[in-house]
């Protein structure tokens, strides 16, 4: 029987859990010596680093368990479950200098990447590698870089410049369309309303001509009345 179970099933539970990370750490950093790839070499590094950040929480949640049950345990009891965490801590760490060393690795070889320019061989006559280079070497290839990230910026300032200004011509003309769309609408609607006042009064002319007698209708402004005209068509000579 498992020594921690016969004390506490939480710590055996716990004790698994830490002895399953550790397993997968492990194997991790085996597969890890394999890939050649930086960028995948950073994402595997990553997930390991999160299990060794779950792997001392449970620790921790180890050691708390330990203290609670101190005054409920014997002195050997109290010891053997001390030196348990101590083994935890130091497997841990050993992971955690594992882990040092292979980020130390990559930051290297990112270094090296940042001074190699594009499209070069790896023969010794094309690559300057920083740890080589002099001080005044290493200012010069700054200032190259700091130069060539200006003009990038330069030239992503200009796109933007020249797409706000097409914006802003394509505003300009599109209100000065709306405009004249609406200048256009106001008089089709004078236009319309002049229509239905000439159509009522060429109503009321006609009307006026059948029927001169009839006094519900209105003396058309600039047409003399028609019994008027029958009266001088009458007069005596």
């Amino acid at each position: 029987m498992d020594p921690l179970a016969a004390v506490s099933e939480e710590l055996a539970e716990i004790d698994g859990q830490i002895a399953d990370i550790f397993r997968a750490l492990s194997n991790g950093f085996q597969k890890l010596e394999k890939v050649k790839d930086v960028n995948r070499q950073s994402r595997q590094l990553e997930e390991l680093t999160d299990k060794m950040r779950e792997c001392k929480r449970l620790i921790k949640e180890f050691d708390r368990e330990v203290k609670e049950m101190e005054s409920r345990t014997d002195a050997n009891t109290h010891r053997m479950l001390n030196e348990k965490k101590q083994s935890m801590i130091k497997e841990l760490n050993s992971y955690v200098a594992l882990k040092k060393q292979h980020q130390s690795n990559l930051e290297n070889k990112n270094r090296v990447d940042l001074f190699d320019g594009p499209n070069e061989g790896f023969g010794e006559e094309n690559v300057l590698l920083a740890s080589s280079m002099t001080n005044q070497q290493l200012m010069d290839r700054g200032n190259q870089m700091m130069d060539e990230t200006d003009q990038a910026i330069d030239r992503a300032k200009k796109v933007v410049q020249d797409t706000v200004d097409v914006g802003t011509e394509t505003a300009a003309a599109l209100k000065s369309q709306t405009e004249q769309m609406s200048r256009i609408v106001n008089e089709l609607d004078s236009i319309h309303f002049s229509i239905k006042k000439a159509s009522k009064l060429v109503k009321e002319i006609g009307r006026q001509l059948v029927n001169p007698n009839n006094k519900d209708i209105r003396d058309i402004p600039g047409l003399a009345p028609p019994a008027m005209s029958r009266r001088l068509l009458w007069t005596p000579n």
